[in-house]
């Protein structure tokens, strides 16, 4: 049979859609809760996936990736808050414009980009997915698939930590880890310590559970404060005019191409690639004095380039085996539990089942754009939940779901363990993403690096060793290089935050203007804006509405 009507067909059954529902509820109730990132989600999902079929699974885990990217938009624009990482750069245009009474506008704007940014990352995903993978497949060897490796860790360590030596130390780290358990070439058991748990290695699932769900848990309980402020409760008008949707048109265009190109680059990352698109519009825009202000462009750019990322990160993750971001290096976990290797072999082994992940990523996004555009007062209630009651929920799912993966205590205790060595890593401001990928990715890089080691000796080492291999150790030691030396040039305050790190100093001082003239405004609350009509009586707003008919 065709592989891509079999793919088809396999999102056809009524279970794909159940499982796509279920996972549509969750990734837009994770996207509304700050602080629950869609890391977490998945990885907490994941272990209650494993009993399911692949195509099921994944039905559940990449919708919740999907979803979760429209609904973090919520509180980064109502109570200025990112729901996750992705959408930091929302905040910086989107809650001005919840500040002047345009909160609807700015929500709808914001799922429409959004759906476009990650329509558009699925193209390049069906256009460039199958040349990389069979690129790959014919000229990567045990050599090149070593570099490749090292590449992506060195890419994530650059990329992911403001200290390259705490970077570094973290890619370390989950290399050692990788190391646990039995070497598959020699049958030697390595660092057991005689658990019989750690024959097999460290669970993986118990890991990124840890540092991403527990870690976090127990990071919000240290320093939980009460707040006093309200999402703003008056939403305006929702639909944009034509003159608002042609206002954005050009930074949709630009934030796309900003987020499709740092999508293909292995752990950049949605907020890299939103602060980015953000600067890159404010640069071509007509009205830049307006960004930071409510501008409808800025929240344009900022969206698409962070949703446009996700067909790139699943590009270079279903084409090298690299995972794109910490999403994808759980859906890679995930994948290998099913049996599935994702690589350039998976386009020959399973063609079927990477049309089916295009399937479905493609009716994730509709549904999410579908879901997004009903008036959303429900999410905002969501909001008022009391963070105890989310805690409690979280951690009882967390315990669930990674007993659920080996029906062993031994597994739920891992967790736990990786929970306070990742609060422990957040307090020292080490990245938990470098120690993930090298569990992942470690035992692949040791087993090519072997192979090329036993080879050398026997051949001539250009012939070996080809440009290719080179070519990605060199730029796996400028990634790391460059990003330190950029580092040490700037002050060390500069140097703590994430956005004066990517943007240039003119937006960080425009930003810092806007703000503070924004603030300046005594008739625009920090914290909720209502109608006039908001404040009268009900029967008097009903009394008004008669007279008006």
């Amino acid at each position: 049979m065709n592989p891509f009507v079999e793919g088809i067909q396999s999102l056809l059954d009524l279970s794909i859609l159940l499982y796509m529902g279920v996972g549509l509820v969750l990734g837009f109730m994770v996207g509304a809760f700050p602080g629950i990132t869609a890391t977490m989600a998945v990885a907490l999902a994941a272990g209650f996936t494993m009993t399911l079929e692949p195509v099921q699974g994944l039905a559940v885990l990449l919708t919740i990736y999907v979803a979760a990217n429209f609904g973090d938009r919520v509180p980064s624009i109502l109570i200025n808050t990112p729901g996750t990482p992705a959408s930091i750069a929302t905040t910086l245009d989107g809650y001005p414009m919840a500040k002047q009474g345009r909160a609807g506008l700015a929500l709808t704007i914001s799922a429409i980009v959004s759906a476009v940014g990650i329509l558009a990352s699925l193209v390049l995903f069906s256009v460039a997915a199958v040349p990389i993978a069979s690129f790959a497949r014919d000229y990567f060897k045990s050599p090149e698939l070593f570099a490749l490796v090292v590449f992506g860790i060195a890419i994530m360590i650059g990329i992911s930590s403001k200290s390259m030596l705490k970077g570094i130390l973290a890619g370390l780290f989950g290399l050692m880890l990788g190391t646990v358990g039995t070497y598959q070439a020699t049958a030697d058991q390595r660092f057991t310590f005689g658990f019989l748990e750690l024959v097999e290695g460290v669970n993986f699932i118990a890991v990124i559970i840890g540092l991403f769900g527990i870690a976090e848990l127990f990071d919000q309980l240290l320093t939980h404060r009460a707040s006093r402020t309200r999402p703003i409760s008056s939403l305006g008008r929702w639909w944009p005019n034509g003159s608002e949707l042609r206002q954005g048109g050009r930074a949709t265009a630009v934030g796309g191409a900003v987020g499709l190109g740092v999508g293909l680059i292995p752990a950049a990352g949605g907020d890299i690639a939103g602060l980015i698109g953000w600067e890159r519009a404010r640069k071509v825009s007509k009205h830049p004095e307006l960004f930071g202000k409510g501008s409808i462009e800025g929240v344009a750019a900022a969206d698409t380039a962070s949703s446009a990322t996700l067909g790139g990160s699943l590009t270079t993750t279903m084409a090298l085996g690299i995972p794109g971001d910490s999403v994808m290096a759980v859906m890679i976990g995930s994948m290998i539990i099913w049996g599935i290797t994702p690589g350039p072999t998976l386009f020959s082994n399973r063609p079927e089942l990477v049309v089916s992940i295009a399937g479905i990523m493609l009716i994730a996004t509709l549904l999410s754009l579908a879901l997004s555009l009903v008036r959303m007062k429900g999410m905002v209630k969501l909001l008022d939940v009391p963070q105890p009651y989310l805690w409690s929920g979280i951690l009882i799912f967390c315990i669930i779901g990674t007993y659920a993966t080996s029906n062993s205590l031994s597994t739920v205790i891992t967790m736990l363990v990786f929970g306070v060595i990742g609060v422990l890593l957040k307090r020292m401001q080490v990245p938990a993403g470098p120690v993930v990928l090298g569990l992942l990715l470690g035992p692949l890089a040791e087993e090519n690096l072997a192979r090329t080691l036993a080879i050398l000796p026997t051949r001539p080492f250009f012939e070996v060793v080809s440009p290719i291999a080179i070519a990605l150790i060199l730029l796996a030691v400028l990634s790391i290089v460059m990003p330190a030396v950029r580092a040490a040039r700037k002050p060390r305050a500069q140097r703590a935050s994430l956005e004066d790190s990517v943007l240039d100093t003119a937006s960080i001082a425009q930003l810092a203007a806007a703000r503070d003239e924004l603030a300046a405004q005594p008739d625009l609350l920090t914290s909720t804006v209502r109608n006039p009509d908001d404040t009268m009586p009900r029967r008097r707003r009903r009394a008004k509405k008669e007279n008006e008919k």
